[in-house]
């Protein structure tokens, strides 16, 4: 199923209004449809390709992505919609690319024809624009807006038709960068729904592409229209610009042309073509003195033009204008000519040059209220479908038509915007005295109509600029409804492939859901734009925003999105060859529900098993192993075997490591019990109540090294004894001695840390005597003898609570070859651990 056009059905709604084709529903009552139960409908997701990633556009939780397989490819309309690699896109037919060419155009006005305006006093220039072209040669067409730069570039595309191999490529450079034209001359050329190559692959198709790329309004120049013209050698591009756009590189081999205003004769004739009549005397000294004023730019001439016209209706009708509203000047008082009909004096000379409060006037209601919502929206105008809905009239989508004949509105691509100079005209008549109210309406009816299971991607990626206007001048004011038109807005642009438009809804709903205080749709926000920035190659800046994300979404609780963070997280660790924050992995991603827990570190501290070494003291755990049985045959009778004792040791080690990636999963450090044999007694079991406890004023863990003169500690099996003593062994049954290690400062043989890294030991060891000598520096815990103290509520041997596991026998030998390595005290002796 094409999830750009799915059906009905498939958003709770079948289509039909019988109960009866509804199985396991309830009947609705028709006088109460809205107490029933309604299906909701499901969330519209987009599978497409970027790059070597399949991208799912979820707007529920956030997007998710994966790395695709490098096996088969798939050839179908869903490229890549079954996690198979796309095949290298084709390029188009001529017959497809006339009708993308067509759907490309601005709609096209309700209502009769508007008379087509010639090109006058502009041959030669679109003579020598095309023979350029048709030399391979790029052409930078520069002229002042108004000048009809567009006109000229629509003539010089039909002459050349037929010079390139993949034909004229029309795009706009409206708010574009070098690398979105570069995905549009891309998609205008290949077959490839669904798929945003990478940037090696783009740069790959765009270098075969032999057309001619006719690029209006572009907005850049410099380094940024170089590299544009370097990925595309076998194109030839006819550029319009206005002056105000920086210059071409000097070693850019771009011809400059520049386009002025029309002369005196020109701008006559220009207007009278507008008007449909030949002007009188007096009309023509006015048009003389207009072209002086304008400089002879033909927006100006076909706007007075719509003036004159207007006269002519009122010298017709003296109320033509009347029921508008507006015109209170009307000419009923007026004095009458020698035909008899109202003497209308000619607009001023000021009217003339600025000619858009007089015309807005004259016409109709929604007419004008679409003049508003264009002002609210930065000079955007709504596309004509939207207008019934935003002016509250059936029938406002006529008013384009008003608006393109008096020249207020110009094409920009695919949809109009307000011509050159004529938002500060109408805000100075107080059109944007309600700007606010009507950029929240337009936010409000595109948060409706975006998220509407029958407006598919394509549809709203078209109305891009309007709706990030609305967006722009709501981030501030109106963060919440800002907030719900980027929210459903977005994801709409990702599906339709406007990833520039993407970005900024993400990047203005972001701000607003900060001013809003909406925290979970900031970490949406955030987790988006993760995404985008991993398909974009930028994984610092993809860690980043993924890593906000997920903290955002931890304090929330919201264990569904920080799965899917921590997915993208771990595929940015892959690509960047770094682990994850805390030491964890992309395996750790993959430990099941657990990782969903969120926990602090344990009242204790950190367990000694998985506790870090400090930076200068590093153990030996191959030494230790040595000097381990005879601390053990000291301690309880026949020391253990060097095989045991190392078993023992990559027995912890795999535990350690264990622990340490759980722990990792989890996010903060969760206590873990040691491991030992089935058979170890009771005190060698490490409960939840038995953690390694932090002092005051320590710098780490009791565990992790001696302290002097510590003499305030139990050394039995209780909470300090299990993992913070540091020689005294727990009592048993068989009364064995306690061991103490020697003066020599035998080391640990535990687990140093997750590395499991080697270290040297502190000392030389001595030759068992059978009687444990005193260490230069005391262990940290003292005779199991001693009572406790207050600080320290550890239970006495005595009153260790049972373990899980049935007692062991009085032989500890084999208990002692597994804790020799699992004890954290750094006693080469046996542990309570």
């Amino acid at each position: 199923m094409d999830p750009m056009n799915r059906g009905p059905e498939e958003y709770g709604q079948d289509g039909t209004d019988d109960d009866a084709a509804r199985p396991g529903r309830p009947p609705r009552d028709p006088m109460t449809p809205d107490f029933g139960q309604q299906t909701p409908a499901l969330a519209r997701t987009v599978q497409l390709v970027s790059g070597d990633f399949l991208v799912t556009v979820n707007p529920v939780d956030g997007s998710e992505i994966e790395p695709l397989p490098p096996g088969g490819t798939s050839r179908s309309s869903e490229a890549g919609s079954g996690g198979e690699r796309p095949e290298r896109p084709a390029k188009r037919s001529a017959a497809e690319r006339a009708e993308l060419r067509r759907a490309a155009l601005p709609p096209v006005p309700p209502g009769p024809a508007l008379p087509r305006l010639p090109l006058l006093e502009r041959q030669e220039e679109r003579e020598r624009l095309a023979r350029l072209l048709a030399r391979g040669r790029s052409v930078r067409l520069t002229g002042p807006a108004g000048s009809g730069r567009t006109a000229l570039l629509n003539a010089v595309a039909d002459d050349c038709a037929d010079l390139a191999p993949d034909g004229v490529v029309r795009l706009s450079g409206y708010r574009r960068t070098p690398g979105e034209l570069l995905h549009d001359l891309f998609a205008a050329v290949h077959d490839a729904p669904l798929h945003r190559p990478d940037r090696a692959l783009l740069l790959d198709l765009v270098h075969d592409i032999g057309a001619v790329v006719v690029l209006d309004d572009l907005e850049f120049g410099g380094a940024g229209l170089d590299e544009l013209l370097d990925a595309t050698p076998e194109c030839a591009f006819l550029i319009s610009a206005t002056p105000d756009v920086a210059a071409p590189s000097a070693d850019s081999h771009l011809e400059e042309v520049f386009l002025g205003g029309l002369g005196r004769g020109g701008g006559l004739e220009l207007l009278e073509r507008a008007v449909g009549r030949v002007l009188d005397d007096e009309e023509a000294n006015w048009a003389g003195d207009l072209w002086f004023e304008s400089e002879g730019l033909p927006l100006r001439f076909v706007q007075a033009g719509a003036l004159l016209r207007q006269r002519d209706q009122l010298r017709a009708d003296p109320h033509a204008f009347e029921e508008f509203g507006y015109f209170a000047d009307t000419a009923g008082d007026a004095p009458f000519d020698a035909d008899g009909a109202p003497d209308v004096p000619l607009p001023s000379l000021a009217d003339g040059a600025a000619p858009a409060a007089l015309l807005a006037s004259r016409l109709s209601p929604s007419a004008r209220a679409t003049l508003t919502f264009a002002v609210a929206l930065g000079g955007e105008l709504p596309h004509q479908a939207h207008l019934p809905a935003l002016v509250g009239h059936t029938h406002a989508d006529a008013a384009l038509a008003e608006l393109v004949s008096c020249a207020l509105v110009t094409p920009v691509g695919a949809h109009y915007r307000l011509a050159a100079g004529v938002r500060a005209q109408l805000e100075a008549v107080g059109y944007a005295d309600d700007a606010p109210a009507h950029a929240l309406a337009a936010a409000q009816h595109y948060a409706w109509w975006a998220g509407h299971p029958s407006v598919t991607p394509e549809r709203v990626a078209a109305e891009a600029d309007a709706v990030q206007a609305a967006l722009a001048a709501l981030v501030a004011t109106e963060s919440g409804a800002a907030v719900l038109l980027a929210r459903t807005a977005a994801p709409a642009f990702a599906g339709g492939l406007a990833w520039a438009a993407w970005e900024r809804a993400l990047r203005s709903g972001q701000e607003a859901a900060r001013n809003a205080g909406e925290v979970a749709e900031e970490a949406y926000f955030h987790h988006e734009l993760g995404i985008l920035a991993l398909c974009a190659g930028q994984l610092d800046r993809a860690r980043a925003e993924l890593e906000a994300s997920i903290g955002l979404r931890g304090a929330l609780a919201d264990k569904r999105g920080m799965i899917s963070g921590r997915r993208a997280l771990a595929l940015v660790a892959d690509r960047s060859g770094a682990a994850l924050p805390g030491g964890r992995t992309a395996a750790a991603e993959e430990v099941p529900d657990a990782r969903y827990e969120e926990s602090a570190s344990p009242p204790g501290g950190v367990p000694a098993a998985f506790a870090l070494p400090e930076p200068p003291a590093e153990p030996d755990t191959l030494v230790t192993s040595k000097v381990a049985p005879a601390a053990a045959t000291t301690a309880s009778g026949p020391a253990p075997s060097r095989r045991s004792i190392i078993s023992g040791t990559r027995r912890n080690l795999v535990a350690a490591g264990a622990g340490a990636l759980l722990a990792a999963v989890l996010g903060t450090v969760v206590t873990l019990g040691a491991t030992s044999d089935n058979d170890t007694p009771d005190g060698d079991k490490v409960t939840t109540e038995q953690s390694a406890k932090e002092d005051h004023g320590d710098d780490g863990l009791t565990a992790d090294k001696p302290q002097k003169d510590s003499t305030s500690r139990p050394a039995g099996p209780g909470r300090d004894g299990a993992t913070g003593s540091a020689g005294a062994p727990a009592p048993s049954d068989s009364g064995a001695p306690s061991g103490k290690p020697s003066d020599s400062g035998e080391p640990s043989d535990g687990p140093t840390g997750p590395t499991g890294k080697p270290t040297k030991p502190t000392g030389k060891p001595t030759e068992p005597t059978g009687k444990p000598t005193e260490p230069s520096d005391p262990p940290t815990s003292h005779d199991p003898t001693d009572p406790p103290t207050s600080d320290d509520p550890t239970p006495t041997p005595s009153s260790t609570p049972p373990s899980a596991d049935p007692p062991a026998s009085p032989d500890t030998s084999n208990s002692a070859s597994d804790s020799t390595m699992s004890s954290p005290s750094g006693s080469g002796g046996p542990s309570a651990a």
